[in-house]
């Protein structure tokens, strides 16, 4: 008897649940009005328009001297130069980051404190200090001597000749893009879980092969987004190296204004070309972090497929 209540019970809480849903699913779903948000977007929208107005309209802009210096060549070189000295100091900080971040990650307490000492002296001081420091290198040693403290030299330099404004630029934008390429690194390997670096050994994987198989793929979705960032960064970041003397694209325009006195122009011809080239290192950027998010994809994908087999088991 007890037990044929508990179950008419049950089907009543049942019935009125049931109940309740359909008259939820048959009210009518009447969206929420964001009228703050369209006050907001035509505002936006209104000042956007009277800044486009007043650009194209506004004669001191000189867009007809804009469009005869965009392609001129002393401004395409120095975009060649920026171009080349943004992937040529990546390049080295990239990989000296890397190493930075192994030192780091070390358990020799001598590895990891000079890489604790590099980081701290290249990202305690400005940029602008250490490109200068380079390119006046040559004050401080003359003669540049490859050897060992104690034994044969290896060869000897000039620094004036060898420390040119490009390895000066080189050096300083590289160098210090390697102490914050270390941390971006470290970041992305200390993401990887330890268990799966020991079950790899645990299979008789070695460490080099461990590090390129198993633990680089999984760190990469990490070090990727902050790396395309810091590229972008470096594109603009080689204007500072102005200051040197070098002719990128900034210094450039420089020379054409000074000549001409059309500063804002040439200043808008420069600007368009870094807009230009941003656009597309993001682009790319876009692309490569879809490239190396296709794991995490396929294994999501797979637990997804996975949750209604598991469902099946359990009720059986």
């Amino acid at each position: 008897m007890f037990r044929g209540t508990k179950v008419t019970q049950t089907q009543l809480l049942n019935r009125q649940i049931m109940r309740d849903k359909n008259e939820m699913e048959a009210k009518p779903v009447v969206p929420l009005k964001h009228h703050g948000r369209w006050v907001a977007a035509i505002l936006i929208l209104v000042i956007a328009a009277g800044l486009v107005v007043s650009m194209v309209t506004n004669p001191r802009f000189h867009w007809s001297v804009v469009a005869q210096y965009l392609f001129d060549d002393s401004i395409l070189s120095g975009l060649m130069a920026t171009v080349w000295l943004t992937l040529g100091a990546m390049a080295i900080g990239m990989v000296l980051g890397t190493l930075l971040a192994l030192m780091r990650m070390s358990k020799n307490p001598v590895l990891n404190s000079i890489a604790f000492a590099y980081l701290w002296a290249f990202r305690g001081t400005p940029l602008l200090v250490q490109l200068i420091f380079w390119f006046n290198l040559s004050a401080l040693y003359p003669e540049i001597t490859l050897g060992f403290p104690i034994g044969p030299n290896l060869g000897v330099f000039d620094a004036n000749q060898f420390i040119t404004v490009y390895v000066a630029a080189l050096l300083g934008l590289g160098l210090n893009e390697g102490a914050y390429m270390s941390e971006i690194v470290r970041a992305g390997l200390n993401s990887v879980p330890n268990g799966q670096r020991e079950a790899a050994e645990a299979l008789g994987m070695s460490g080099g092969r461990v590090m390129m198989k198993i633990i680089l793929p999984q760190a990469m979705r990490i070090i990727i987004p902050p790396t395309g960032n810091q590229l972008i960064g470096m594109l603009k970041t080689t204007s500072l190296v102005s200051v040197i003397a070098l002719q990128e694209l900034l210094y450039s325009a420089q020379l054409i204004y000074t000549a001409n006195f059309q500063t804002i122009p040439l200043l808008i011809v420069a600007s368009i070309w870094y807009l230009l080239l941003t656009s597309v290192l993001s682009v790319l950027q876009h692309y490569v972090e879809r490239y190396f998010a296709r794991s995490e994809h396929s294994s999501l994908a797979a637990s997804t497929e996975a949750k209604p087999e598991d469902e099946t088991l359990r009720s059986a």
